[in-house]
Order: structure tokens, then C-alpha cells, then sequence
């Protein structure tokens, strides 16, 4: 592998986020030698985008009504800052640039930073700096309805898709959001990914209200779906019966989503999956980790969860959050009082798995995913991890190419 070395410039840069892409698909042991070269290029290219890229100021008009969001506030109550009524709908629509008194008096009556509010509206270009590439791919996917690149601009697109969630302004978005990403992850992409997710899950016919009953009971009962022929499926309807939207939808690039878990609506929780890993294990405990969120932060103020890399030992750092949901995945699908009187934990052999997985009515691959993760080491139990037979993706043909 190529050495690591100090960035100081673009190429380095760009060098080292190739490495880290490269160091994350390997998904090294804690501890490795990889896994500290990992650590290593994550905390450089921290540091050099603190010095070499300029603080992103949101746009001024995003600003003022993201603020109106938060407090609260109607147009009318800009009256005082920006004067008559009509003036004010001019600012909120682009129309008319704010003047150095409205500026004042926004800065100390709403409290938005005045270096925010001098900027220069970006009304109708602030979506150019989306990358073309994750465009293109949103348009090979239906985002945008049938319009692509070549019908229409990328501004033009990316404002529409938006703008169809009733002018929701992408900064509101990540509003009470809690990420667990990747450094190199584009946010843009989390971003669509979400939108879309909200799209399906609008299609999603659910006849019962959530009525707080994800409970660790529930997530065992979920689990134990693995050893149905048709489990993810059935899981989709099992969880629908609870009024919880269980949504697929392939991660975009420049992410490493498994899943998100979408709690803006009260009555109907949203969980979405990736399938990024096309295997048992990864499915099913991604799948109970949301189903975790929605158990333990359905009321936390917290609008969503983006869970990238789950179960990868190249995690640097994990919040409180994901910690409980974490705990409360591993003890549904193997509770700590079985691992600990189990053949598995001393010898990780494949007779092991299956006796655990038979006494706790589990598939095995799905026990092997757990063995593999409490001992940090992903070479072991490969056969039933990664038997072809067992993938995913086939219940969704829509979604993936066979």
C-alpha cells in the first residue's frame, strides 16, 4: 500500500480519500494495521479540509426561514425587521436583496449572523455544486419522474425534486438528524437518498397507527423471520401490521448507508434499508438496529438516523444513541447471556453456529454475522455469511439488477 504522507495539496488530497475508500470496502479488524492506517488518513484529511476549504455559509434566504422554522415565526412577524408585508414576501422569494438595515436588524432580532445575511442570495444556483455523476444517477433511477440531464438543467432538477416536499429547505432536512457516517460521505446524496425514501414510503398504504410497540419482544419475533424462505418479505408486512413503513432503496454513491431510521411521522415510523451488502446478516441486523431507534428515541426529539458502515470495526467514533441501539440490536438477535454459555465464543466453528442458531429459532447465517462480529474476525464462518443462495436482493428485482 502506498505510504502515508502529509497532504498539502489537492492531489494528495484526493489520494488519500482513494485510500480511504479502498481501506473502508476492506473493513479491517480493530487493531489491524490497516485498521490504524484508516484512523491515520481520516484524522489528515480532517485537517486539511479545516484549513484548505472556506467556512460554507448557508444561503441568506435558506437562513431567515430555516429561523422562521425554528421559532416558529409567520411572514408577518418580519414586519419589524423588514417592513411592510409585500417587502417581506419579496425577500422570502428571492425578489428583492436585503438591505443593510434589514440586516441589522434580522442579526439582533432573530439572531442569524450578520456574515450569513450579507451573502448574495443563491435563489435558483444553489443546487450546481450537486455532482453531475449522483445526478445522473438519480436520473437512471426515477428520481426526477422520466427528466434527465439531457431535458432539463441540474439546477432545474434537483429544485424540482425538492421543491415537491412542499419547499422544504434542505438545511430543515438535517433538523434533529443524527449521523453516523463516513468522512468522505456526500451529504447531498444522504439528502436525496432520504427524499426518495419519503417518496416510497408516501406510496406505502398502512392501515394502523404506530401505537409504541416496538419493544424488545418485537424485535426478537422480527429476527426470528430469518428462518422463513421468503423472511424479508414477510417482514415488510409484519412490520406494515405495526404501522412501521419498512422501505428498500440502494444507497447513491460517495455513501456507505445500511439504513435510516425516519420518525417525522408520529403515526408511521420509516425504516429504509440499502441492501448494500447483499447478505443475511447484514440485512437482518441492520433491519433490527432501525427497528432499536424506533424503540428507544421514537420520542427523543431526534427526526432521523443515517447508520452507515453498522457492525465495521472501522468505526472511529459512535455517539450515545447508536450505542443503545447497538446494545439493544445485539442482545434481540443473541442475548449476552447465551453468547457466554455457547461453543461460539470459544470455538467460532460452523456446528456452533447452528446449535445457536436452532436454540435461539434463528437462521444461521444470521448467528454467524453475530459470531464474526463478537470475535472481530470476518474470515471466519464465510460459507454461511456468504452462501449464494441466501441474498437479499432477489425479493426486490425491481430495485437491483440480477
Amino acid at each position: 500500500m502506498t505510504n502515508i504522507k502529509l497532504i498539502k495539496s489537492k492531489a494528495d488530497y484526493d489520494e488519500a480519500l482513494k485510500l480511504i475508500e479502498e481501506l473502508v470496502d476492506r473493513d479491517p479488524a480493530a487493531g489491524s494495521a490497516d485498521a490504524d492506517r484508516l484512523t491515520l488518513l481520516t484524522a489528515l484529511v480532517r485537517d486539511y479540509e479545516a484549513k484548505a476549504f472556506p467556512e460554507h455559509l448557508p444561503d441568506p434566504i435558506e437562513a431567515i426561514k430555516f429561523r422562521m422554522e425554528q421559532a416558529g415565526l409567520k411572514p408577518v412577524d418580519l414586519v419589524p425587521f423588514i417592513g411592510p408585508a409585500g417587502r417581506v414576501s419579496e425577500i422570502l422569494s428571492g425578489k428583492r436583496q436585503l438591505t443593510l438595515e434589514m440586516v441589522r436588524a434580522l442579526s439582533s432580532g432573530l439572531g442569524i449572523p450578520a456574515k450569513v445575511l450579507i451573502q448574495k442570495p443563491t435563489h435558483g444556483t444553489q443546487f450546481q455544486n450537486w455532482d453531475t455523476a449522483l445526478v445522473k444517477v438519480m436520473a437512471q433511477r426515477g428520481y426526477f419522474g422520466g427528466k434527465t440531464l439531457k431535458t432539463a438543467t441540474k439546477a432545474d432538477l434537483i429544485d424540482g425534486f425538492i421543491g415537491a416536499f412542499a419547499g422544504l429547505q434542505p438545511a430543515a432536512l438535517y433538523r434533529k438528524t443524527a449521523f453516523r457516517v463516513a468522512p468522505r460521505t456526500d451529504k447531498n446524496a444522504l439528502l436525496a437518498w432520504r427524499l426518495r425514501v419519503l417518496q416510497k414510503a408516501a406510496e406505502v398504504s398502512v392501515a394502523t397507527k404506530y401505537r409504541k410497540t416496538a419493544t424488545p419482544a418485537l424485535l426478537q419475533e422480527v429476527v426470528r423471520l430469518s428462518i422463513e424462505p421468503q423472511g424479508p418479505l414477510h417482514a415488510v408486512s409484519y412490520l406494515a401490521a405495526k404501522g412501521i413503513k419498512l422501505v428498500i432503496e440502494p444507497h447513491l454513491p460517495k455513501t456507505h448507508l445500511d439504513g435510516a431510521t425516519i420518525l417525522t411521522d408520529k403515526e408511521h415510523p420509516i425504516i429504509g434499508l440499502t441492501l448494500r451488502h447483499d447478505r443475511p446478516d447484514n440485512f437482518w441486523f441492520t433491519l433490527i438496529h432501525e427497528l432499536a431507534h424506533v424503540a428507544l428515541h421514537y420520542e427523543s426529539g431526534v427526526e432521523a438516523f443515517y447508520d452507515e458502515e453498522l457492525h465495521a470495526s472501522n468505526v472511529i467514533e459512535i455517539d450515545t444513541a447508536e450505542q443503545e441501539a447497538d446494545t439493544l440490536a445485539e442482545e434481540a438477535i443473541l442475548p449476552n447471556s447465551k453468547w457466554e454459555i455457547s461453543a461460539a465464543k470459544y470455538t467460532p466453528s460452523p456446528m456452533a453456529a447452528e446449535s445457536l442458531a436452532r436454540e435461539l429459532v434463528i437462521h444461521p447465517s444470521v448467528i454467524a454475522g453475530m459470531i464474526r462480529f463478537k470475535h472481530q474476525n470476518y474470515y471466519y464462518l464465510n460459507k454461511l455469511v456468504n452462501d449464494e443462495s441466501l441474498r437479499v436482493r432477489k425479493f426486490f428485482p425491481d430495485l437491483f439488477e440480477s
